[in-house]
């Protein structure tokens, strides 16, 4: 049996033309059905075509350790890791949270993050990874900006389920 919940990232963009519209990232994130199930790390951000960080969405991770000890896991999502969650401070502030248990979970991104995002392609990029379980990125391809509403999606096979980006301006 598999349990599903889902993250909602709604982020108001604007690219250097002054251009307004939302990006919503939902995705479906199963509980697994193993004897030892602990809830995953999440990081998403977005990357520019040569595959530079240039935000970061939301990272997910045990924030009730003692002395911010959750942190000690988080470079066990790689990829995020190596291109930009090394060069943080955790907390970030309007950027990090704790894990949630199964349920539904709106985020914001940190106001003014993505205010002057040039017209181009871009990849918004899910990671999650589990202690006892695996890893697991899904990619996700977007065009900025759109001239009319959009829906592009990604799909996990473990850890992440589907990944849905909708841009509407």
């Amino acid at each position: 049996m598999k349990l599903r919940y889902s993250i909602a990232l709604s982020l108001p963009l604007a690219s250097a033309s002054a251009m307004a519209a939302d990006l919503a990232l939902k995705l479906d994130v199963p509980q697994l059905n193993v004897a030892e199930y602990h809830r995953p790390y999440i990081a998403a951000w977005l990357e520019n075509a040569d595959q530079q960080v240039v935000a970061n969405l939301a990272v997910l991770y045990d924030t009730k350790k003692k002395d911010n000890a959750g942190t000690k896991w988080l470079k066990d999502m790689r990829q995020w890791w190596r291109k930009s969650g090394r060069e943080l401070t955790m907390p970030v502030d309007g950027v990090s949270g704790a894990t949630k248990a199964p349920g539904e979970l709106t985020l914001n991104a940190p106001k003014g993050a993505l205010d002057k995002l040039p017209a181009g392609q871009y990849t918004v990029l899910v990671e999650a990874a589990r202690e006892a379980g695996g890893r697991e990125v899904v990619k996700v391809p977007l065009v900025w900006p759109q001239k009319s509403a959009v829906t592009v999606t990604g799909q996990g096979k473990e850890e992440l389920g589907t990944v849905v980006v909708q841009v509407k301006p």
